[in-house]
């Protein structure tokens, strides 16, 4: 059974924290097992990938630029609007293939992704405060299954964010 972020004390990586790739979409969906599970309009889906050094900090910092980036059009075009200004939603999508290592080999290794016991009161967390700082629900898929994710990305705008390199 999953325990509470505080609880964990992250172990030290040389390699990632928190990555999220971002993607401005005019509608996004995601199915698991032929029953959809979260959908929006326009917004962001956010693919995330939990890693064991990622806590508190990661998840506040994270969650508050990823709702004032401003990557929206405003009426010249110009992307400087956030997803606030634009009354927009988010889909979270958790992937921990973006922890994909390929330095060896054709194959990818996944040891830097967290173990679901880890990852998924991360995880959780985020949702909540993306929720707080957005002030309206999350729309998810489900944690570690099969998910199809459907999108019509919107520009196209695909931002990636890790919380090691926060440029």
């Amino acid at each position: 059974m999953p325990g509470n972020i505080s609880n964990f004390v992250p172990r030290t990586s040389n390699f990632a924290f928190m990555r999220v790739v971002i993607q401005r979409v005019s509608e996004a969906s995601v199915t698991v097992d032929e029953k959809i599970t979260g959908e929006i309009k326009t917004g962001l889906l956010v693919f995330v990938g939990i890693n064991d050094a990622d806590g508190e900090e990661d998840v506040q910092w994270l969650s508050n630029k990823i709702v004032a980036l401003r990557i929206f059009n405003d009426n010249d075009g110009v992307m400087n609007k956030s997803l606030m200004d634009v009354g927009g939603d988010i889909l979270v999508v958790s992937q921990f293939t973006l922890h994909a290592s390929t330095k060896k080999g054709a194959r990818p290794s996944y040891i830097n992704a967290s173990k679901p016991d880890y990852a998924v009161p991360v995880y959780e967390r985020f949702i909540q405060q993306l929720e707080k700082d957005l002030g309206r629900k999350i729309r998810t898929g489900i944690f570690g299954a099969d998910m199809k994710v459907g999108l019509l990305n919107d520009g196209p705008v695909t931002i990636v964010i890790d919380t090691k390199n926060r440029e």
